[in-house]
C-alpha cells in the first residue's frame, strides 16, 4: 500500500514529531509505504537531520518544503502551491493508492487528485478549520476578502465530506455534528474517531529518574515540597492565559509553597507580564522551553496540570495533544468544559476536575485534593483513550477500508 501523506504542519516542530511521525512509523511497520510531504519553518532547520534519520529508519520518503511566512493570504497561497505542485509531481512518479490529507489545505490537493486521477482520498480533519480561523479572530468576516475565503473553505469542507473515501474526526462531538448538521453536507464515507494519541512508552513515569527531576528543580529553584501547577504548550489564540493565571492566583493562597511551571516556547516576559496583573510574584512563575523528547521529564514535576481553552463551536472537534501526554504521565488535570470530548474523558476516568465555567466564584469553589486521584488510574485512562498503538491500528483499518471500496 503506497500513501501520499500531505501535511501543512512541519515535522521539525513538536506537533509533527508528536502527531504525525509516530503514527507513520507504526503504519510503516504494517507495510504502508509513505511519501511524506510537509512544510518546514526555517527556524527549525536544526532539526532536519534528526527527522531525516527518523524517516530513513522507518523507510518513510520525506519531501520537506520551506514554509513561507509574511502577508497572511499571499504566503498561504504560496505554501499551498508548493504542496500542490510537489504532490502533482510525485503522483506522476508513483502510483499512489491513497492520499492522507491532514486538514483543509492539504484536503484541497487530495480532493483534486481524487477527482482527476481516482486516487483514494482520506480527509483527516483536525477540527472545523474554517470556523477556527473566524472564532480565533484570524479571519474578520466584516472584511470582504476574509468573508470570501471563509465561504470558499466552507464549500470545500462540504465537498470533502460528501466525496472523501474516508473521514477521520478527532472527537465524537465533531463526528455527531458532521452527521447531523446540514451545513456539512452528507458524508458518504464512514467517519472514524481518532483523538490526538500518545506514545505510552515514551510518556511514562517510569522513564524519568529522580536525578533528572532533582536537576530540574535545582535549575529552577524549586524544592521537593513545592506544589507545582503545570502547563504545556504554546500560549496563543485558544489558550486562556489570563484565566489560568487568575485560577492560580486563587489556588496559591491554599498552597502557600507553590509555583506555576510553563513548559512553553513563549517569551518568558509575556507570561511574567500577565502574571504581575494578578499579583503573582515572579519567583513563582517558571517558563522553560524544551524539545518534545524532554517533555515527559519536565511534566513529571507537575502535581497538577492546568489548561483552559476557549469553548467555541469549532473547538467541539478539537483534541488537545497535551491531554493524552499528561494523562500518560499519571498527572491529574484541571480544565474547562466545552472542548471536544475532553470533559467527558476527564470525568469518566477520574483524571481531574472539569470547571463548568471560568468565573471567579467557580474558581474559588474548586478545591483540588491530590489524594483523590490515582496516577495509575489516570494512566489507565490514557491507555483506553489515547494509545498510539490503538490509534495507528485504527488508521490502518481506515486505509484497508478505502482500498476495498468499489
Amino acid at each position: 500500500m503506497r500513501v501520499l501523506y500531505i501535511s501543512y504542519d512541519g515535522m521539525t516542530d513538536n506537533l509533527g514529531q508528536s502527531q504525525v511521525l509516530p503514527y507513520l512509523k507504526k503504519l510503516s511497520e504494517k507495510g504502508v509505504e509513505f511519501n511524506l510531504l510537509s512544510l518546514e519553518k526555517p527556524e527549525h532547520s536544526s532539526n532536519v537531520k534528526k527527522i531525516n534519520q527518523i524517516c530513513k529508519a522507518a523507510s518513510i520518503h520525506w519531501h520537506p518544503l520551506t514554509y513561507e511566512s509574511g502577508v497572511p493570504v499571499i504566503s498561504a497561497l504560496r505554501n499551498y502551491r508548493k504542496l500542490k505542485n510537489k504532490a502533482l509531481a510525485l503522483s506522476q512518479q508513483h502510483t499512489f493508492d491513497a492520499t492522507h490529507c491532514r486538514s483543509d489545505i492539504p484536503g484541497l490537493i487530495g480532493y483534486q487528485l481524487q477527482q482527476q486521477y481516482g486516487i483514494r482520498f482520506l480527509f483527516d480533519m483536525r477540527g472545523f478549520w474554517a470556523d477556527e480561523r473566524v472564532e480565533g479572530k484570524l479571519w474578520n468576516l466584516k472584511h470582504p476578502l476574509f468573508k470570501l475565503i471563509y465561504s470558499y473553505f466552507r464549500k470545500k469542507e462540504k465537498q470533502f465530506f460528501e466525496n472523501a473515501d474516508a473521514v477521520v474526526s478527532l472527537t465524537e462531538k465533531g463526528k455527531t455534528i458532521i452527521e447531523t448538521d446540514d451545513r456539512f453536507g452528507k458524508s458518504t464515507a464512514p467517519i472514524t474517531v481518532i483523538p490526538c494519541c500518545v506514545d505510552l512508552e515514551k510518556f511514562s513515569p517510569h522513564t524519568v529518574s529522580e536525578e533528572e527531576q532533582n536537576n530540574i528543580r535545582q535549575q529552577h529553584q524549586l524544592t521537593s515540597e513545592t506544589f507545582v501547577f503545570g502547563y504545556v504548550g504554546s500560549i496563543g489564540t485558544w489558550y486562556m492565559l489570563d484565566e489560568m493565571l487568575a485560577f492560580y492566583a486563587i489556588q496559591r493562597k491554599r498552597y502557600t509553597n507553590s509555583a506555576f511551571f510553563f513548559l512553553s516556547g513563549e517569551p518568558a516576559e509575556t507570561i511574567h507580564r500577565a502574571a504581575r496583573n494578578f499579583g503573582i510574584p515572579a519567583r513563582e512563575i517558571v517558563v522553560h522551553r524544551a524539545p518534545h523528547s524532554a517533555v515527559p521529564t519536565f511534566c513529571s514535576l507537575f502535581d497538577v496540570a492546568v489548561f483552559f481553552i476557549r469553548p467555541t463551536f469549532s473547538k467541539s472537534a478539537s483534541s488537545p495533544t497535551k491531554q493524552g501526554e499528561l494523562m500518560a504521565m499519571g498527572i491529574p488535570i484541571i480544565c474547562n468544559a466545552g472542548v471536544g470530548d475532553t470533559d467527558h474523558i476527564i470525568s469518566s476516568t477520574n483524571a481531574g476536575l472539569v470547571l463548568p465555567n471560568l468565573d471567579e466564584q467557580t474558581m474559588e469553589n474548586c478545591l483540588f485534593d491530590p489524594s483523590g486521584f490515582s496516577a495509575e488510574q489516570i494512566r489507565n485512562g490514557a491507555e483506553k483513550w489515547f494509545s498510539l498503538d490503538k490509534g495507528a491500528e485504527k488508521y490502518y483499518q481506515v486505509y484497508q477500508s478505502m482500498l476495498q471500496k468499489d
